[in-house]
């Protein structure tokens, strides 16, 4: 059985992680897809494919790159980065990056290909542009960064390979469901799992009631300008 405190701290450890690694690919991807979506150069199908391929990436495979880019013997092993939580944000960030990119693009590019070049010709500066996008796409892009985070927060691979599931350091709710598993602790791990799908609803919750008031501000405008 698993003490509250244990509970608390493994709760506390899922969320500050994958948050932590939620903010840091919107930070990449929204600007990232964006350029991706207004672009129009040579390579630019190429990337879209890997972005893609990239948000069916398996996260052992994810995994496995981290841990040789981070083991003692790797490239970046001076770091002591191994079995920490700045692991798992690591590899986490490499899962939901692809999935905000590609999402965020394909958000931009379902919205009139007419209205970029209607606010450079008023006089809007590109900066002034993407903004005005985004604020236009915000419905989509909500759905991009809830969509990220599910990816994260319910991972399980990526973060046992890198995490190490060291109790009361890099223990997350999903590896503490795998070990309970194993143990054959059921009861543990069916409780573990309805927790994280608390959470996991609860945020998404969040971001819905968001992305739902924002559509509902859009109704009254759209009626009043027809």
């Amino acid at each position: 059985m698993l003490f509250n405190s244990e509970i608390f701290q493994i709760t506390a450890l899922s969320l500050q992680v994958s948050t932590i690694a939620t903010g840091i690919s919107l930070l990449i991807g929204l600007p990232f897809g964006t350029w991706l979506a207004l672009g129009d150069f040579r390579g630019r199908s190429f990337l879209l494919s890997i972005i893609n391929t990239g948000m069916a990436l398996p996260p052992v495979v994810v995994g496995l790159v981290v841990t040789m880019m981070l083991w003692r013997s790797g490239p970046l092993g001076n770091l002591r980065l191994i079995y920490t939580p700045a692991a798992i944000i690591i590899a986490q960030t490499i899962i939901a990056v692809p999935v905000v990119t590609g999402l965020t693009a394909a958000a931009i590019e379902s919205l009139d290909p007419r209205l970029t070049q209607q606010l450079l010709g008023l006089g809007a500066s590109r900066l002034q542009m993407v903004w005005y996008v985004w604020r236009e796409a915000r419905l989509p892009l909500l759905a991009a960064l809830m969509a990220g985070f599910g990816a994260v927060i319910s991972e399980v691979g990526a973060s046992m390979m890198v995490g190490g599931n060291i109790k009361g350091q890099t223990r997350v709710l999903t590896t503490a469901i795998v070990l309970e598993t194993s143990k054959g602790e059921f009861d543990a791990a069916l409780a573990l799992s309805a927790l994280l799908l608390v959470l996991t609803y609860l945020i998404n919750l969040a971001l819905t009631w968001i992305q739902q008031k924002s559509r509902k501000r859009e109704e009254p405008s759209a009626w009043k300008s027809r």
